[in-house]
Protein backbone atom coordinates (compact mmCIF):
# COMPACT_ATOMS: atom_id res chain seq x y z
CA UNK A 1 0.00 0.00 0.00
CA UNK A 2 3.23 2.28 0.29
CA UNK A 3 2.55 3.05 -3.73
CA UNK A 4 -0.71 5.76 -1.93
CA UNK A 5 -0.40 9.33 -3.09
CA UNK A 6 1.28 11.49 0.17
CA UNK A 7 -0.75 12.66 2.63
CA UNK A 8 -0.77 16.98 1.14
CA UNK A 9 -1.65 15.24 -2.56
CA UNK A 10 -4.61 13.47 -1.38
CA UNK A 11 -7.43 14.35 -3.28
CA UNK A 12 -10.25 15.37 -0.48
CA UNK A 13 -13.23 13.65 -2.79
CA UNK A 14 -11.56 10.04 -1.65
CA UNK A 15 -11.69 11.48 2.02
CA UNK A 16 -13.62 10.44 5.26
CA UNK A 17 -13.25 12.50 8.18
CA UNK A 18 -14.59 11.10 11.79
CA UNK A 19 -13.85 13.64 15.10
CA UNK A 20 -14.80 13.21 18.86
CA UNK A 21 -13.96 14.96 21.55
CA UNK A 22 -12.52 13.23 24.68
CA UNK A 23 -12.54 14.25 28.19
CA UNK A 24 -9.25 13.14 28.85
CA UNK A 25 -5.60 14.67 28.02
CA UNK A 26 -3.76 13.93 25.30
CA UNK A 27 -1.62 11.86 26.52
CA UNK A 28 -4.00 9.27 28.05
CA UNK A 29 -6.33 9.12 24.81
CA UNK A 30 -2.63 8.07 22.82
CA UNK A 31 -1.65 5.84 25.25
CA UNK A 32 -5.10 4.22 24.49
CA UNK A 33 -4.26 4.00 20.92
CA UNK A 34 -0.35 2.89 21.19
CA UNK A 35 -0.81 0.40 23.78
CA UNK A 36 -0.73 -3.58 23.03
CA UNK A 37 -3.26 -4.61 25.70
CA UNK A 38 -5.49 -1.35 25.48
CA UNK A 39 -6.31 -1.14 22.13
CA UNK A 40 -7.97 -4.57 21.28
CA UNK A 41 -9.95 -3.58 23.97
CA UNK A 42 -11.84 -0.66 22.67
CA UNK A 43 -11.26 -0.77 19.19
CA UNK A 44 -14.10 -1.45 16.95
CA UNK A 45 -17.73 -0.93 16.68
CA UNK A 46 -20.15 -0.94 19.31
CA UNK A 47 -21.01 -4.90 19.92
CA UNK A 48 -18.16 -6.25 18.09
CA UNK A 49 -14.71 -7.60 19.96
CA UNK A 50 -11.41 -7.88 18.77
CA UNK A 51 -9.25 -11.11 18.53
CA UNK A 52 -5.73 -10.22 18.00
CA UNK A 53 -2.92 -12.51 15.62
CA UNK A 54 0.12 -9.92 16.04
CA UNK A 55 0.26 -6.33 17.15
CA UNK A 56 3.51 -4.34 16.92
CA UNK A 57 2.76 -0.71 17.57
CA UNK A 58 5.99 1.29 15.87
CA UNK A 59 6.89 2.38 12.36
CA UNK A 60 7.01 -0.27 10.14
CA UNK A 61 4.92 -2.88 12.79
CA UNK A 62 2.12 -4.09 12.61
CA UNK A 63 -1.66 -4.80 13.99
CA UNK A 64 -3.39 -8.08 12.66
CA UNK A 65 -6.95 -8.88 13.97
CA UNK A 66 -10.28 -10.10 13.52
CA UNK A 67 -13.06 -8.04 14.24
CA UNK A 68 -15.74 -10.10 15.48
CA UNK A 69 -19.49 -9.18 14.92
CA UNK A 70 -22.39 -9.68 17.36
CA UNK A 71 -23.09 -12.65 15.22
CA UNK A 72 -20.13 -14.14 14.83
CA UNK A 73 -19.09 -13.61 11.70
CA UNK A 74 -15.32 -12.65 11.69
CA UNK A 75 -13.28 -9.67 9.40
CA UNK A 76 -9.59 -9.83 9.04
CA UNK A 77 -7.88 -7.02 9.37
CA UNK A 78 -4.08 -5.59 9.03
CA UNK A 79 -2.67 -1.99 9.92
CA UNK A 80 0.42 -1.35 8.82
CA UNK A 81 2.10 1.60 11.15
CA UNK A 82 3.43 4.52 8.91
CA UNK A 83 4.00 6.75 11.72
CA UNK A 84 3.75 7.03 15.37
CA UNK A 85 4.79 10.47 16.83
CA UNK A 86 3.53 10.78 20.22
CA UNK A 87 1.76 11.79 21.62
CA UNK A 88 0.38 13.89 17.96
CA UNK A 89 -0.66 11.54 15.24
CA UNK A 90 -0.53 7.88 14.17
CA UNK A 91 -0.80 7.40 10.55
CA UNK A 92 -1.48 3.50 8.91
CA UNK A 93 -2.77 0.96 6.22
CA UNK A 94 -5.78 -0.39 6.89
CA UNK A 95 -7.04 -2.90 5.14
CA UNK A 96 -7.87 -6.87 5.46
CA UNK A 97 -5.96 -9.30 6.50
CA UNK A 98 -4.37 -10.00 3.10
CA UNK A 99 -1.39 -8.42 1.03
CA UNK A 100 -2.18 -6.40 -2.11
CA UNK A 101 -5.74 -5.32 -1.10
CA UNK A 102 -6.93 -3.04 -3.49
CA UNK A 103 -9.63 -1.87 -0.82
CA UNK A 104 -6.80 -0.20 1.90
CA UNK A 105 -6.96 3.05 2.87
CA UNK A 106 -4.68 5.35 4.68
CA UNK A 107 -5.61 6.08 8.26
CA UNK A 108 -4.79 9.13 10.21
CA UNK A 109 -5.31 9.72 13.48
CA UNK A 110 -4.35 13.34 15.17
CA UNK A 111 -4.39 14.58 18.55
CA UNK A 112 -5.28 18.04 19.74
CA UNK A 113 -5.14 18.86 23.15
CA UNK A 114 -7.13 21.66 24.23
CA UNK A 115 -6.72 24.55 26.93
CA UNK A 116 -9.66 22.95 28.84
CA UNK A 117 -7.67 19.19 28.99
CA UNK A 118 -10.21 17.48 26.78
CA UNK A 119 -8.87 15.92 23.48
CA UNK A 120 -9.95 16.09 20.21
CA UNK A 121 -9.15 12.94 18.14
CA UNK A 122 -9.56 12.58 14.53
CA UNK A 123 -9.92 10.14 12.16
CA UNK A 124 -9.56 11.23 8.35
CA UNK A 125 -9.62 8.12 5.79
CA UNK A 126 -7.98 8.41 2.12
CA UNK A 127 -9.14 5.90 -0.16
CA UNK A 128 -7.73 5.14 -3.19
CA UNK A 129 -10.82 5.94 -4.90
CA UNK A 130 -14.05 8.18 -5.53
CA UNK A 131 -16.28 4.70 -5.47
CA UNK A 132 -14.51 3.24 -2.62
CA UNK A 133 -14.61 6.10 -0.12
CA UNK A 134 -18.41 5.87 -1.24
CA UNK A 135 -18.79 2.59 -0.78
CA UNK A 136 -17.14 2.65 2.31
CA UNK A 137 -19.55 5.08 3.67
CA UNK A 138 -22.61 2.97 2.50
CA UNK A 139 -21.57 0.24 4.14
CA UNK A 140 -21.68 2.50 7.71
CA UNK A 141 -18.06 3.14 7.98
CA UNK A 142 -19.01 6.98 9.36
CA UNK A 143 -21.12 5.60 11.69
CA UNK A 144 -19.01 2.71 12.95
CA UNK A 145 -16.16 4.93 13.37
CA UNK A 146 -18.34 7.22 15.20
CA UNK A 147 -19.16 4.11 17.70
CA UNK A 148 -15.47 3.24 17.86
CA UNK A 149 -14.35 6.70 18.84
CA UNK A 150 -16.99 6.69 21.66
CA UNK A 151 -15.79 3.73 22.99
CA UNK A 152 -12.81 4.99 23.11
CA UNK A 153 -14.11 7.83 24.85
CA UNK A 154 -15.59 5.88 27.52
CA UNK A 155 -12.13 3.07 27.81
CA UNK A 156 -10.16 6.20 28.92
CA UNK A 157 -13.05 7.26 31.02
CA UNK A 158 -13.13 4.11 32.68
CA UNK A 159 -9.14 4.06 33.24
CA UNK A 160 -9.23 7.42 34.72
CA UNK A 161 -11.73 6.61 37.96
Amino acid sequence: MSDLSPWSEWPLDREIVIARVVDAPRSLVFEAWTDPAQLPAWFGPEGFTIETKEIDIRPGGQWRFDMIAPDGARYGNRMIFLRVEAPALIEVDHGSDQDEDPSAFRMLVTFDEQANGKTIVTLRQMHPTRAQREATIGFGAVEYGGQTLDKLARHVQARRR
